[in-house]
């Protein structure tokens, strides 16, 4: 290993640690029943196309974390939605997320910045749909800095990072974590099943995260058929598939949370 890739990796650790252990917002998962979230980052439009109507051809309804300076615009996930794409979802019962306006990394960019990008995100939301808010935020490319996981903390009901695991115990409503569908699991269905299995044993929250779904799909997506078996999969286990801004309101309504700032 080259001593720059060696470096890289302390720094991705780092990163990755402080971003999980400061600035906490601590809440018991604790329901009767297991919960399953889809959401797509950066909502291309095969997101909405394919994604949205496998899920709704089982009775689900996904969170999009849209980012709308890049609507319309082409992206290594394919085409971002455009502005008719997110009013349909939205009349079809599915969620709309905030992914910042830019689609700023939360690790590089200033605080202050972030913030801004944030709520101009919000802005340009109320413009196209006054009646719809974000309940929910992903932050984009990587984890945040703490002071910038603080801030926008408190500007939704939780937020949403990676983590290839489902949320359990005590999970974080600042960085609750998720399982990506892309390159990463190689379409291995036998893993996400395993983990499928293993939310509903723990009566956890499992949150999985994708961007593009077609048959050729870019590194960060996955095709139409394994998306279509994951979601098969979910359907039939004993989980409420929600989105993840309702999944939160879920478990807000059913226990008390903590805070823990550090």
């Amino acid at each position: 290993m080259s001593m720059r890739s060696l470096l890289n990796r302390i720094a991705w650790k780092y990163r990755r640690t402080v971003s999980r252990r400061f600035c906490r917002r601590m809440v018991a998962i604790s329901t009767k029943v297991p919960l399953i979230s889809f959401s797509f980052d950066d909502a291309p439009r095969s997101a909405f196309s394919h994604g949205g109507d496998i899920l709704k051809a089982h009775g689900a309804r996904a969170t999009f974390f849209v980012s709308f300076g890049l609507l319309g615009s082409e992206s290594p996930s394919g085409t971002i939605a455009f502005e008719d794409d997110l009013c349909r979802a939205v009349e079809e019962g599915h969620e709309l997320g905030c992914h910042t306006f830019d689609h700023k990394d939360p690790w590089k960019t200033p605080t202050e910045v972030f913030e801004q990008s944030v709520l101009k995100n919000r802005q340009a939301l109320a413009r196209i749909l006054p009646e719809t808010a974000f309940a929910a935020f992903a932050y984009p490319l990587c984890g945040p800095r703490p002071a910038t996981k603080r801030r926008v903390g408190k500007l939704f009901n939780c937020c949403r990072g990676g983590g290839q695991t489902f949320n359990v115990g005590m999970a974080d409503l600042n960085l609750l974590k998720a399982f990506f569908l892309d390159i990463r699991n190689g379409d291995n269905i036998d893993t996400v099943r395993r983990l499928i299995d293993r939310n509903s044993e723990s009566r956890g929250w499992l949150i999985f995260a994708t961007h593009d779904v077609v048959d050729d799909p870019s590194p960060y997506g996955c095709t139409k058929k394994f998306f279509e078996e994951v979601v098969a999969y979910s359907a039939r286990s004993d989980a409420r598939l929600l989105p993840v801004g309702k999944a939160c309101q879920e478990l807000q309504a059913s226990r008390s949370e903590s805070t823990i700032s550090i």
